[in-house]
């Protein structure tokens, strides 16, 4: 069942979703060659303890950490270790999600290492700017398959990336998924028929290779079959008349992100 929200109740989940943003800004700050994923880990799931919140995704299906932290070919639900440090060439896609109030936020961003090579850098721009061609989509009188059409069409239709089948955005509110499911991928016009009060998380997963992935020994990790690397974009937004608002914020990470001579920003 499709759930549509008050606008008290997209304001809420506007407040766990900021709870998300400075998460991934802070997170943003700390990383560089050496640090452990588990090291981010802790981090955020301090910082959400602070702001009254509680970790959306620690113990959501057996998870067993506050972020996703999925580097290179892993496209997301990496586990963040004790003994996974980053490289210089890496790129090391971040999700969060927090809860307070009775309603979840949920955002993602992929943090590129100075050394990633401009192939890589390129994905991830362009991942990047499919994540917007999306959100342009996603208002009243347009339909699901309006929102997969663009982001499709950007990043396979015209730079022949892999869009990812297997995994989808999805709808957010009381629950961490909720329906409807927002695939990367579909045809206009076809899909549910978005109407003002929808909240959904739209976040394309996309692979510099093939579209096809596979499930890790660790039975989380979610890797490209031909271990090419993978970029992971997510906005919560709520379906409005003329556009789409984006509930989770991206700028305050952009500041951190600046002046982190580790990282290449992408915007």
């Amino acid at each position: 069942m499709v759930y549509y929200k008050t606008e008290e109740e997209i304001e809420l989940i506007r407040v766990s979703c900021l709870i998300v943003s400075k998460v991934l800004a802070h997170v943003g700050s700390l990383i560089r060659p050496g640090i452990s994923a588990d090291k981010l880990d802790l981090e955020a799931e301090t910082l959400i303890r602070d702001h009254g919140a509680v970790p959306s995704f620690k113990g959501y299906g057996g998870f067993p950490a506050t972020l996703c932290v999925s580097v290179n070919e892993v496209v997301v639900h990496g586990i963040p270790k004790k003994k996974q440090f980053f490289e210089e060439s890496d790129i090391i896609s971040v999700d969060c999600g927090a809860y307070l109030n009775g309603f979840h936020g949920d955002s993602a961003y992929t943090f590129v290492m100075k050394g990633a090579s401009s192939d890589v850098i390129q994905l991830c721009e362009v991942t990047h700017q499919s994540l917007y061609k999306g959100i342009s989509a996603a208002m009243e009188g347009n339909r699901l398959g309006d929102i997969g059409h663009a982001i499709q069409y950007l990043t396979e239709g015209q730079h022949g990336y892999g869009v990812v089948r297997d995994l989808v955005g999805h709808g957010v509110g009381r629950e961490l998924h909720e329906s409807p499911q927002v695939p990367n991928y579909g045809r206009r016009g076809r899909g549910l028929k978005l109407k003002e009060g929808l909240v959904i998380a739209i976040e394309p997963m996309i692979n510099l290779g093939r579209y096809t992935v596979e499930t890790a020994p660790d039975n989380w990790s979610i890797i490209t079959s031909d271990r090419k690397v993978s970029a992971h974009y997510e906005h919560t937004v709520a379906v409005g008349k003329g556009k789409a608002d984006i509930l989770s914020d991206h700028s305050m990470l952009y500041e951190t992100v600046a002046s982190n001579d580790n990282l290449f920003l992408i915007k």
